[in-house]
C-alpha cells in the first residue's frame, strides 16, 4: 500500500492549521531563520502549537532551513534546527548539506533548491542521508520515473503554484540585478519584469513584455499519472500565498487524492488521518493565477509564457462595452455573469503592465467605481477577486473528523463500550449495572445510539455495533455524553499512530559533494524565450542576429540558446 501525501504551505501557523482542516497530508513552514522566503518566518512557538494540532490527525509538519548558510551562521542554525526538533517538527526541508549534520532524529529532505534533475544528481543526495527528495519543475514524466528507479528516497514534486523560469537553486539573476539572493531567502522576482527584447544588431524583436514570466503550474488533472511514476508527495506552491489561496487550493487537490484513492483502494491511501467534512466548493479558476501551464511533464514544449500578466490577471469576463463618469458597462463573456459588490478586476495597460480596480457596486452588467486610467472601451476585463467566492471561504469552513467505531456490550452485570480510531488506537469505559433498569429498553438501547453516535473533539463517533446479554441500563442523556468524552480524552492521552517517514541513509563512503557555481550564468532554464514567441529555427523560421538581449533600462542580459539539450541561459552582457 502506497502512502499519498498532500504537501501544503503556509505562511503562518494559522494558514497551516487551515490547511490541516482542507485536507492536507503535511504542512510546510518557515521557522524564524533560513528559510528560502524570508517574509514568511514564524516563532518556533507557534510552529510548536501547529505540530500539536496537526499530530491529532498524523498530519506531518516541515521545517524550511534551506537558505545556503554563512560560516559564522552554522552555530545559530544549529541552536533553530534543536528548538524545532523539541517543538514536534517531523523533518527539516534543507539545502545546506551542513544542516544534515545538526540532528541525528529529524528526517531530512533535499529541497528543489539543490536542483534535482537527474539520477546522478539524486543518487548522490541519497547518499549524504536524505529521506526524500523534492525534483525539479521543469521535468518530464519520463525523467521522474527514471531518478525514482535509481533511488529508495521518497520522491515529492510540485503540482501546484508559482513557476520558477530557471532550475531551482541555479538563479542568480535577482542577486546580479538588486543584490537580493535568491539563495538566501530574498528574491526579488525580476524574471516578472517586463522587457524588450533585442537582436545583435540592435533591432527591437519585442518591446515591454514580461518575456522571462511563466504561467502557475497545474497537475490536478496528472495525480495518478504522476502516482503511477512513483512521485508520493504533492506539493503545492505559495509559502507567501494568503489563508484563502491556501484553503481553496488545498481543497481541490485533496478531492482529487481522495478520487485516486477511491479508484485503486488495494494500491494507495493517505498519509494522514481524518475526513474532511462540509465547507465550500473549491474553484481554482477563482484563486491566484496567471493562467495555468503543465509544463514540460509530457516531454514537449507548449505555451508556457504569461509575458501579458506576470501578477494575476484571474478569469476573463468580458470586455468593456461603454465607459460612464462613474463606471462602465460590461460586456459579459458569458450570458450568466453574475457580478458583485467589492469584485475585483485587471485589464493590461499601454505599457504591458497590469491595472486593478475594485467594483463598488456591481447591478447587472454595470459596474460602479473610479474610472482607472488607462481603461479604454472594447478593452479586455478579467475578475482577480470574486467578493461571493471569498465570502463562501471564509463562512463555509470545512471541519476534520477522525473517525471512531463503537462497541457496546451488556453482560456480566456490566455495560463495556470499546472505542477504535481509525488510526488504531483503543479506549474503554466500563458501567456498573446498577438497580436502575430501563423501562423501555428498546428506546433505551436507541438513546445510546443516538447520543454515542456524535463528534467529541475532532473525533466523529460512529453508531455502535450492540450485543446485550442482560438488562438495559437506564442513563440519562448527561452520562452518555460524559462516556463519550471520556473516550475522547482516553484517546487523546494516546499518540496517533501515524505512518513513518522514510529515514535515508547514509552512505558509508562517498565521493559525492553539493556545489553552487554559476559559471557566468546568472540563470539556466528548459524555458526558451526564442521558442515562445515563434523564433526557433526548429520552428522553421529565420535565424535572428544572435546572440539576443533582454534589455529593462539601464539593464542589459544576454541570452545563449543551447539547442543540443534543448535549454537557455542568462548572463549579463
Amino acid at each position: 500500500m502506497i502512502a499519498l501525501e498532500l504537501l501544503a504551505p503556509a505562511r503562518t501557523a494559522q494558514i497551516g492549521i487551515a490547511a490541516i482542516d482542507c485536507g492536507a497530508d503535511a504542512v510546510y513552514i518557515a521557522g524564524p531563520a533560513f528559510g528560502a522566503r524570508q517574509a514568511a518566518g514564524n516563532s518556533v512557538e507557534d510552529i510548536r502549537q501547529l505540530c500539536t494540532y496537526a499530530h491529532r490527525f498524523g498530519v506531518r509538519i516541515y521545517a524550511t532551513v534551506n537558505t545556503l548558510l554563512q560560516p559564522e551562521e552554522v552555530p545559530e542554525a544549529r541552536s533553530l534546527v534543536k528548538q524545532l526538533e523539541e517543538a514536534g517538527v517531523d523533518a527539516l526541508i534543507v539545502q545546506d548539506p551542513l544542516v544534515l549534520e545538526m540532528s541525528d532524529s529529524l528526517v531530512m529532505h533535499a529541497s528543489t533548491q539543490c536542483a534535482i534533475r537527474t539520477p546522478e544528481k539524486a543518487r548522490g543526495l541519497e547518499s549524504l542521508g536524505f529521506g526524500r527528495l523534492v525534483l525539479e519543475r521543469e521535468m518530464s514524466l519520463e525523467q521522474i520515473r527514471a531518478i525514482v528507479q535509481s533511488v529508495d528516497t521518497e520522491i515529492e514534486f510540485f503540482v501546484h503554484g508559482a513557476l520558477c523560469v530557471c532550475y531551482s537553486g541555479q538563479c542568480y539573476l535577482s542577486e546580479y540585478l538588486t543584490g537580493r539572493s535568491a539563495n538566501r531567502g530574498a528574491c526579488a522576482q525580476p524574471c516578472r519584469n517586463l522587457y524588450d527584447l533585442q537582436d545583435a544588431s540592435g533591432k527591437v524583436l519585442v518591446r515591454n513584455k514580461a518575456l522571462l514570466s511563466l504561467k502557475d503550474y497545474q497537475l490536478i488533472h496528472r495525480l495518478e499519472d504522476l502516482a503511477e511514476a512513483g512521485v508520493s508527495s504533492f506539493k503545492i506552491e505559495g509559502r507567501l500565498k494568503n489563508e484563502s489561496y491556501v484553503r481553496n487550493v488545498v481543497k481541490a487537490y485533496s478531492e482529487a487524492l481522495d478520487a485516486l484513492v477511491e479508484k485503486y483502494p488495494e494500491r494507495y491511501r493517505r498519509s494522514s488521518f481524518g475526513t474532511v467534512r462540509g465547507g465550500f466548493t473549491p474553484n481554482l479558476q477563482k484563486t491566484f493565477n496567471r493562467g495555468y501551464t503543465e509544463l514540460f511533464l509530457d516531454g514537449k514544449r507548449g505555451p508556457w509564457a504569461a509575458m501579458d500578466a506576470p501578477k494575476s490577471m484571474g478569469e476573463w469576463i468580458g470586455s468593456v462595452a461603454q465607459l460612464r463618469p462613474d463606471g462602465l458597462v460590461l460586456n459579459p463573456a458569458v450570458p450568466d455573469l453574475v457580478l458583485s459588490n467589492g469584485d475585483g478586476f485587471a485589464f493590461v495597460n499601454k505599457d504591458g503592465g497590469i491595472t486593478g480596480f475594485r467594483g463598488d457596486v456591481c447591478e447587472g452588467r454595470t459596474i460602479f467605481c473610479r474610472k482607472p486610467e488607462g481603461l479604454r472601451e472594447g478593452q479586455k476585463l478579467y475578475r482577480n477577486i470574486s467578493a461571493a467566492f471569498e465570502k463562501q471561504l471564509e463562512a463555509a469552513k470545512p471541519v476534520r473528523e477522525v473517525a471512531v467505531s463503537l462497541s457496546l456490550s451488556i453482560a456480566d452485570g456490566a455495560m463495556t463500550v470499546e472505542a477504535l480510531s481509525e488510526d488504531g488506537r483503543k479506549a474503554v469505559e466500563r458501567y456498573p449495572l446498577g438497580a436502575d433498569v430501563a423501562r423501555d429498553p428498546d428506546r433505551m438501547l436507541q438513546t445510546f445510539r443516538e447520543q454515542l453516535a456524535k463528534r467529541s473533539g475532532h473525533y466523529a463517533f460512529r453508531q455502535p455495533e450492540m450485543s446485550v446479554n442482560g438488562p438495559v441500563p437506564f442513563l440519562p442523556v448527561s452520562a452518555i455524553n460524559g462516556l463519550r468524552r471520556s473516550l475522547a480524552d482516553q484517546l487523546d492521552a494516546q499518540p496517533l499512530h501515524a505512518l513513518p517517514l522514510y529515514r535515508g541513509r547514509r552512505a558509508q563512503d562517498t565521493s559525492f559533494q553539493l556545489t553552487y557555481t554559476s559559471n557566468g550564468e546568472l540563470m539556466r532554464s528548459k524555458y526558451c524565450v526564442r521558442h515562445e514567441l515563434g523564433l526557433c529555427p526548429k520552428q522553421g523560421k529565420e535565424k535572428k542576429a544572435e546572440p539576443l538581449f533582454l534589455i529593462n533600462g539601464k539593464e542589459r542580459l544576454r541570452l545563449d540558446f543551447h539547442c543540443a539539450v534543448c535549454e537557455m541561459t542568462v548572463r549579463h552582457s
